[in-house]
């Protein structure tokens, strides 16, 4: 039975996989143009939007959270858990209103069209070497600054443990600090279960009904107020809150 539903889950990460190339290939040319010229740069996050919704559509993916988040028209830092490649196409959905960019691992750029997009709008980061990563939190900062929120998921990447949190890295909260923004902290509930890692051939992939909770914002005042590590505590835990336990 394990292999039976091994076959089933995979075929549907296959699945997801065309579904996710040949949308890629449809939006691409319309991704190019507009990260081309500094001043159509926005557009970019409208294009975004109509892809996620296209993925949702093509993979049956229905969202639901435990509340409409409002525009606003200060930046923020947007800190959630990581168990799925489904975060990042979900968050565009149900925030398609507040103009974010990522942070993310630098090897995403070993993917050709990937590549191209990801560098010009969003910002990699290269642990590996402490001078690329001061670039990239200086570009964060800037991008803060011209209106743009920041996504970090402060784990790093897709723990080995998810979806149980890992510990979290000071970088988000190192920038929102710096930055005087406030953080929206989210839950990302059930996407472990509907998209599993990919070369992990027995684990879960299927459609359903995405689940996520948006927490109370950390409002700027008390980002000041308190210290690092006391910001860094109380949002492992507002997001752990919501975390399923094993048993659940």
């Amino acid at each position: 039975m394990k292999y039976i539903l091994g076959i089933i889950y995979y075929s549907w990460k296959l699945y997801i996989g065309l579904v996710f190339g040949l949308t890629l290939l449809l939006f691409y040319p319309a991704l190019l143009f507009v990260l081309s010229f500094e001043r159509l740069k926005p557009y970019s996050f409208d294009i975004n939007v109509a892809w996620s919704r296209c993925v949702r559509i093509f993979c049956f993916y229905a969202v639901e959270s435990n509340r409409k988040v409002e525009s606003s028209d200060e930046p923020y830092v947007i800190i959630a858990n990581h168990t799925s490649y489904l975060d990042i196409f979900i968050l565009y959905s149900v925030l398609p209103k507040q103009r974010f960019i990522f942070m993310g691992k630098s090897e995403i750029l070993k993917y050709p069209l990937v590549k191209t997009f990801f560098k010009k709008l969003n910002i990699p980061v290269d642990r590996s070497s402490s001078i690329r990563s001061a670039k990239a939190f200086i570009q964060a900062k800037n991008a803060l600054k011209n209106g743009w929120s920041i996504v970090i998921f402060p784990e790093g990447g897709i723990p080995d443990c998810a979806p149980q949190l890992a510990p979290f890295k000071d970088g988000a909260f190192q920038l929102a600090k710096s930055t005087s923004c406030a953080i929206l902290p989210i839950t990302f509930i059930n996407h472990f279960k509907l998209f599993s890692d990919p070369e992990n051939f027995c684990a879960p992939a299927m459609p359903g009904i995405a689940k996520l909770h948006f927490h109370k914002m950390i409002d700027k005042e008390e980002i000041k107020r308190e210290e690092l590590n006391t910001i860094k505590e109380k949002t492992y835990q507002v997001i752990h809150s919501y975390i399923p336990q094993k048993n659940d």
